[in-house]
């Protein structure tokens, strides 16, 4: 299975933004579509796991020549484990010298969301970290973690991938 997505420029016109909602643990999660290159299946044979590297680096993958690390992102959300199905992909995302891939028990639909419908981040003090949320989406009934994909994939811990795929 294999899905290329498409991006039009100009598609986010009026403060709107466009956003690939995804699913873990029955919760939905927004992330910017712009950072997305594809989406595929999720295929553990394909993923290199690599010694000592965090947990949530499930391995590395070689995606057309280009070896691509690839996160867990339940275990990197601290979100109970489940097993992979049909429904579990990898979102391939293109961020500024990277390409990394994330695991998501699904991918959704594809929402432009309006300024009006995008609250700030709500702040938990110390035992929640909000620093990669850029805010709460909602559209009719649903409610969408909007995630900085990018900050949380530059982050000091994800250094770490650099070092151990390098």
């Amino acid at each position: 299975m294999l899905n290329t997505l498409e991006t039009r420029p100009g598609q986010a016109d009026a403060g709107g933004q466009e956003f690939l909602v995804f699913t873990l643990a029955a919760q939905e999660y927004g992330i910017d579509i712009l950072k997305v290159q594809e989406i595929r299946g999720y295929d553990s044979q394909g993923v290199t796991r690599i010694a000592n590297a965090p947990a949530f680096v499930k391995g590395v993958t070689n995606l057309r020549g280009v070896i691509v690390p690839i996160v867990d992102m339940r275990i990197k959300f601290n979100l109970e484990t489940v097993a992979y199905d049909h429904q579990t992909v990898v979102v391939i995302l293109n961020l500024a010298s990277r390409v990394v891939g994330v695991v998501v028990d699904g991918v959704s639909d594809v929402l432009l969301l309006q300024s009006a419908q995008i609250s700030a981040a709500p702040q938990f003090g110390t035992a929640f970290s909000t620093e990669y949320l850029t805010g709460i989406g909602t559209i009719d009934e649903r409610m969408l973690i909007l995630v900085d994909i990018e900050k949380l994939m530059t982050s000091e811990e994800m250094a770490l991938v650099d070092s151990a795929v390098q």
